[in-house]
């Protein structure tokens, strides 16, 4: 089928399925009540761009189909199927098709390994040879580089060499044939722990690892511990079992035509990137995700409690400046960026925290993208190899921060910061700090003397103030005000000492141009 077709098929077949609404899906439970209250309408004013922006992507990079959604407030509130999942029978994608997600699976089989330390039955610091006998007589590259740990692997840096894409190839080894590959050792590029390099293999150790610790093959492991209590029932590691009308077969685009893929089975390096799943059921996964940030009391949900999912934004020290993906990215800030576990996080100047990573394999690609601050993710799959949407799933991202999509949750004001405010405030209109609720170093910072004379200029120049004006927390013990005063503003800023009694040891008062 030409490109052309496709075009015809992404803009005007009727099967093609678009599902806008807040009731689509939804995890009682995972979302803050701000995100219910205030996504959805915003986002469906962004989906009409973001729509046009994968349809282009698809146009262009000559995809038979596609499918991606926008989770927020623990609901898929915008889902959009795009194309052909087969050439054959022109079958069009639905959001229960099956597609292989690739590298994606990484975050899964990291879970797994956070879920067995949970247990008590690993720690994420014991040496991988302690659950993988195979290891104990390798040959390490100099002699004094540190032994692999599990940590290592989760983080890509056990010093293997960058194996895209011929760990993709290695699917459909069989679990023998990896046991005497890992019995005759591999060689290394580095030393562990000396740099960052991407490595399937590594991951495919940590299956084996999940495969030892819990006495069961990994995909068994993560598919009743994981997938099936967040109800991903239609997603699996066997993807020959998926019936061909389920199936979004796998192509590269060559000599202008869609060729077919040869279809993997499931083998020993599944856990690097064997996952298939639909667009349903990751919808569930990222919502359950999602729904760990921000850090609070309250009953847990899902398969793992929320701090050991906030640990997949834990990376190494190996931060990396990287351009954002994307249209947008030309211009904005590089973004931090380091390998947690089994995703990419990265702090964006305008996006704040993402959590991100691709897929890349013979037929497939894809890609995932969550802003925890807001409570937002936006994935896409789609059948051609090597697809590579990620650009277009940031772009997304932007779009929804230009619609005003993208509201942060304000952090609680504690008692003890009210307290310190409310001294804050005091202070500045008696015009003297005095000495109770400070800090042993305030004073010795700067002395009442100079305190007097500072406050005495500031109202000078600005008046009488508004000392009542609401405090936005930046932390339980920091904030930041704005008080409107007779002839301008003041801003400032608070920071109360890590003291058994609330104590300021730092103040300041500004004016505002």
């Amino acid at each position: 089928m030409s490109h052309e077709r496709l075009a015809a098929l992404s803009h005007g077949n009727p099967k093609m399925r678009t599902i806008v609404t807040a009731a689509a899906f939804l995890l009682s439970g995972f979302a803050p009540a701000y995100a219910q209250q205030s996504m959805p309408s915003a986002i469906a004013a962004a989906t009409p761009e973001i729509d046009q922006g994968f349809a282009d992507y698809m146009r262009e990079g000559h995809v038979p189909g596609l499918v991606y959604g926008i989770v927020a407030g623990g609901k898929l509130v915008h889902v959009k199927t795009m194309g052909i999942q087969d050439t054959g029978t022109k079958r069009p994608v639905a959001t229960d098709t099956r597609f292989r997600i690739a590298s994606m699976s990484k975050a899964f089989t990291a879970l797994a390994i956070l879920k067995l330390r949970d247990a008590g039955r690993l720690s994420l610091d014991d040496l991988a040879e302690k659950h993988v006998p195979e290891l104990r007589k390798w040959r390490y590259p100099t002699s004094d580089a540190p032994r692999i740990t599990v940590r290592d692997l989760l983080s890509h840096v056990g010093g293997f060499v960058t194996d895209d894409p011929w760990g993709d190839r290695q699917q459909v080894m069989a679990e023998a044939d990896f046991t005497r590959l890992l019995a005759q050792g591999v060689p290394f590029t580095r030393a562990p722990q000396t740099g960052y390099e991407y490595s399937n293999f590594g991951y495919a150790l940590l299956g084996r690892i999940i495969t030892n610790v819990a006495r069961m093959p990994f995909d068994v492991y993560i598919r009743d511990t994981i997938l099936k209590p967040l109800g991903m029932n239609n997603s699996g590691y066997e993807f020959l079992d998926v019936p061909l009308e389920k199936r979004a077969v796998g192509y590269r685009f060559e000599d202008e035509a869609w060729k077919e893929e040869p279809t993997m089975k499931h083998g020993a390096f599944g856990a690097m990137g064997g996952l298939y799943t639909t667009a349903d059921d990751y919808a569930r996964y990222v919502a359950w995700l999602l729904q760990g940030w921000p850090a609070r009391d309250g009953a847990e949900v899902g398969p793992l409690r929320r701090s050991s999912i906030r640990e997949l934004a834990i990376g190494s020290n190996f931060v990396r400046l990287a351009k954002r993906r994307g249209k947008s990215g030309a211009t904005a800030c590089m973004l931090p960026t380091a390998y947690g576990k089994g995703m990419i996080a990265a702090q964006d100047c305008d996006l704040g925290v993402t959590l991100a990573h691709g897929g890349g394999f013979p037929g497939y690609g894809s890609h995932v993208m969550l802003m925890p601050d807001y409570g937002v993710g936006i994935f896409v799959f789609a059948n051609r190899t090597y697809a590579g949407p990620a650009g277009v799933a940031w772009d997304g991202a932007v779009a929804l921060l230009k619609a005003g999509a993208l509201k942060r949750e304000p952090i609680g004001i504690s008692a003890d910061l009210a307290t310190g405010y409310a001294k804050a405030g005091a202070i500045f209109n008696a015009g003297n700090v005095g000495s109770d609720g400070l800090a042993m170093n305030f004073l010795m910072d700067r002395d009442a003397a100079h305190w007097v004379s500072d406050i005495t200029k500031l109202k000078a120049n600005v008046g009488a103030c508004d000392t009542s004006s609401p405090i936005t927390a930046t932390g339980a013990l920091s904030g930041t005000f704005i008080w409107v005063c007779e002839k301008g503003k003041v801003s400032g800023d608070i920071l109360l000492a890590p003291t058994p009694t609330v104590q300021i040891q730092s103040l300041r008062f500004v004016v505002m141009p």
